[in-house]
C-alpha cells in the first residue's frame, strides 16, 4: 500500500500530526497502525531534521515506550520458572538489601511500588553495573511501604530488573533483548542498546533521527537538538529508555502480544510468551492507587501500563486517547511516544513524535492523534470524540 493510500484510510490522523507540527510541537513523526493484524500504516510524515524528510525507516527513540521489551525479558524468565514475580530482588541483586529494601520484590519494581525513585542513576555516564550498585546502595524512600504506596519510577528500578536479567541468564541485556525479543518477533533494526560498530554504521547512513526540544517552539523558539542519539546514549543499555527502531518493530512487538506471545502465523520459534503470560502480565496488578510521580491515579500490570481514562480522560498521562477499550495496554515515552495494543478493536499504533514540547501540548497532541485513529478506521462514532468516549 503506496503512502498516499494509507493516508487515505487516517486522513484525520494525518491532519492533527500536521497541525501539531506547524504548532512547533515536532518536526515530523512516525506511524505504524495495523487492525486485525493488517498494516493500515507504516508512514512518516515531516522532517527528521530541518529540511530533510523523516522516512519510515528512520530510528526513532522510543524513550519509556522501551520499558515493556525489558518487562517482558523479566516475563520470560518468571515463565522458564527462574524467578517468581513475589520473590524479593535481593534474592537475585543480593546487594539491594541495603537500606531497607530487603522487602522489595520483582512484583512491586514492575508496577513501580518499590519506593526506588531515584530520579538520575547516572546513565550514561556510569555503567550499567556502577548503576546497580549505587540503587543498591540507596535507602528506601522515607515512609514508603512497598506495594501500598505507588509512584512511577522513571530510570532506577529498570536497571535493577536489566541487572535481574542478567544474572539470571547469563547474556550481557542488550543481547538478551536482541536474541530473545527483536530477533524472533521479526523487529529489524531495533535495539535497546547496540554494538558500537553497528551504531557507526547508521550513523554514517544518517538513519538515527534525532528528537528536538520543542518547549518553547510553540511561542515562536526554535527546536534544540536534545543530543540523545550521541553514542555514549546509544551503545549502551537503558532497560528504560534507550530503545531505537522503526515504530513498525515495536508494533510487531506489540501485534507479537496481541496474538498470544508470537508473531500472527508464525512458528513456536517465534514465540516470546505464552497466551497465559501475556494474559497475566497485562492485566490489573495495581488499581486505584495514586501516582506519587504523576500526581493522577494510574492503574498499572506487570510493566505495561493499561488504560486509566476511567481516573479523567483528559487528565490521566500517558494515555491512549478518549476512545481506546478498558482493556488496552501499552507504554508510552516521555512527551513524544507511544505504542498500545487494543484487544477489544483488534488494533496496535505506534507512534513517535521527534519534538518533545511542554507536557501539556504533547498531552493534548497524542489524544488528538489517537482519537482520530479511532475515528478514522470506524471503530469510534464522531460524537464519541467530541464528548471523550465512553469506557469500554
Amino acid at each position: 500500500m503506496s503512502a498516499a493510500e494509507q493516508g487515505e484510510r487516517l486522513p484525520r490522523t494525518l491532519a492533527a500530526l500536521d497541525t501539531a507540527r506547524r504548532r512547533g510541537l515536532h518536526l515530523g513523526a512516525q506511524l505504524y497502525v495495523s487492525l486485525d493484524f493488517e498494516t493500515v500504516a507504516d508512514l512518516a510524515v515531516g522532517e527528521v531534521r530541518p529540511g530533510e524528510p523523516l522516512t519510515a525507516d528512520h530510528l526513532m527513540l522510543w524513550l519509556s515506550s522501551t520499558k515493556p521489551l525489558t518487562a517482558v525479558a523479566v516475563g520470560q524468565l518468571w515463565e522458564a520458572g527462574a524467578l517468581d514475580l513475589d520473590d524479593p530482588v535481593a534474592r537475585h541483586v543480593p546487594e539491594f538489601a541495603a537500606g531497607g529494601k530487603e522487602r522489595v520484590t520483582v512484583r512491586h519494581l514492575l508496577t513501580h511500588t518499590g519506593g526506588v525513585r531515584m530520579a538520575n542513576p547516572g546513565w550514561p555516564e556510569r555503567s550499567m553495573a556502577e548503576v546497580v550498585a549505587a540503587l543498591s546502595a540507596r535507602k528506601l524512600e522515607p515512609g514508603w511501604v512497598p506495594g501500598e504506596k505507588a509512584g512511577y519510577h522513571q530510570l532506577a528500578s529498570w536497571f535493577v530488573l536489566g541487572e535481574i536479567v542478567q544474572r539470571l541468564d547469563g547474556r550481557p541485556f542488550a543481547d538478551y533483548v536482541q536474541e530473545e525479543i527483536c530477533g524472533p518477533l521479526g523487529m529489524e533494526d531495533c535495539w535497546v542498546g547496540m554494538p558500537a560498530e553497528r551504531y557507526r554504521a547508521y550513523a554514517e547512513a544518517g538513519r538515527f533521527a534525532p528528537m528536538f526540544d520543542t518547549e518553547q517552539a510553540a511561542e515562536g523558539g526554535t527546536p534544540r537538538e536534545q543530543g540523545w542519539d550521541a553514542e555514549a546514549r546509544v551503545v549502551p543499555p537503558s532497560p528504560a529508555g534507550n530503545g531505537y527502531g522503526p515504530m513498525r518493530g515495536l508494533g510487531r512487538f506489540y501485534e507479537a502480544l496481541l496474538a498470544g506471545g508470537r508473531p500472527p502465523g508464525g512458528d513456536a520459534a517465534s514465540r516470546i510468551l505464552s497466551p497465559q503470560a501475556v494474559e497475566a502480565m497485562t492485566a490489573r496488578h495495581r488499581t486505584g492507587l495514586f501516582d506519587h510521580t504523576f500526581q493522577h491515579v494510574i492503574d498499572w500490570g506487570l510493566g505495561f501500563i493499561v488504560d486509566s481514562k476511567q481516573y479523567g480522560a483528559d487528565t490521566v498521562p500517558y494515555a491512549y486517547g478518549r476512545l481506546c477499550s478498558r482493556r488496552t495496554y501499552g507504554h508510552s515515552g516521555y512527551r513524544s511516544s507511544t505504542g498500545f495494543a487494543d484487544p477489544v478493536h483488534r488494533l496496535v499504533v505506534a507512534l513517535a513524535m521527534n519534538g518533545t514540547p511542554s507536557a501539556a501540548a504533547h498531552e493534548q497532541r497524542v489524544r488528538e492523534v489517537l482519537d482520530a485513529v479511532y475515528l478514522d478506521l470506524e471503530l469510534a462514532a464522531p460524537e464519541e470524540g467530541e464528548r471523550g468516549g465512553e469506557a469500554r
